[in-house]
């Protein structure tokens, strides 16, 4: 009983949690005190500020963009592309500076599966966004400590986002003859970054990584809880669609 108390006490005592607890109550004390319009509208923000953070709203908005890809039985190709998530640029690391971000490092471990399965080459993907050293070459030290050959691996470091990774990513294949690159990127990713790779004429198989959801997730009381890590994953999944419209758009 003390463990699950433990739990439900971290939740609300740490935002998301305290903002909804502080907004409830002086909404409550708006109200019993008459000021009718900024008791309800605290309550609705409270109320708008709770859903936004529990993993089941998290999960309904993700699941519009995983929906719809699948991990290939038997992906055939004579490419691996894994695009770059963004890495820490200079932080220590175990054979040098700059480690992948949360969302990078399965799509990383993706493609050393893979290429250890298929013997075929990598092209890692990303250039310096917001950092000093490219994406590209952080991948490459993670890709051959991870037992990738390096001489498999192919840096290409010029790309800031999706669309210049498909851009530049086609440049390489057709300079070394490559007509099948088997696309990595993280589920909630792939289908701005299909959209990319169609937009500069480069037919991709999708071999999506890190699923957040999935058929008859079941959910505990637990994910009704406000947490950050919802939150999280609602930023990404509106930054996601709003990528989609943008690059539908402009590209």
């Amino acid at each position: 009983m003390i463990f699950y108390l433990k739990k439900a006490v971290d939740a609300l005592l740490l935002p998301p949690g305290i903002i909804i607890l502080l907004l409830i109550y002086s909404g409550m004390r708006f109200l019993r005190k008459g000021y009718l319009k900024a008791g309800m509208t605290n309550l609705i923000i409270a109320s708008i500020t709770y859903l936004l953070s529990i993993q089941p709203v998290a999960d309904g908005m993700l699941k519009g963009l995983e929906g719809g890809y699948t991990i290939p039985d038997k992906p055939e190709g004579d490419v691996i592309v894994v695009l770059g998530g963004g890495i820490r640029d200079g932080v220590p690391d175990l054979t040098g500076k700059g480690a992948p971000l949360e969302d990078a490092l399965p799509r990383i471990v993706a493609a050393a599966r893979l290429q250890k399965r298929l013997g075929l080459p990598v092209i890692a993907s990303g250039g310096p966004v917001f950092s000093r050293e490219s994406e590209a070459s952080v991948m490459k030290r993670f890709l051959v400590d991870l037992g990738v050959p390096e001489d498999k691996i192919i840096p290409e470091s010029k790309s800031r986002d999706t669309y210049e990774n498909a851009l530049y990513t086609k440049e390489i294949c057709e300079k070394m003859g490559f007509k099948r690159p088997i696309l990595i990127t993280s589920a909630t990713h792939m289908k701005r970054a299909v959209m990319s790779f169609e937009k500069v004429g480069l037919p991709v198989t999708p071999f999506p990584s890190h699923f957040r959801v999935w058929e008859r997730k079941r959910y505990s009381w637990r994910d009704y809880l406000p947490s950050a890590g919802a939150m999280g994953n609602i930023y990404m999944a509106l930054h996601e669609y709003l990528g989609l419209i943008f690059y539908r758009v402009v590209y």
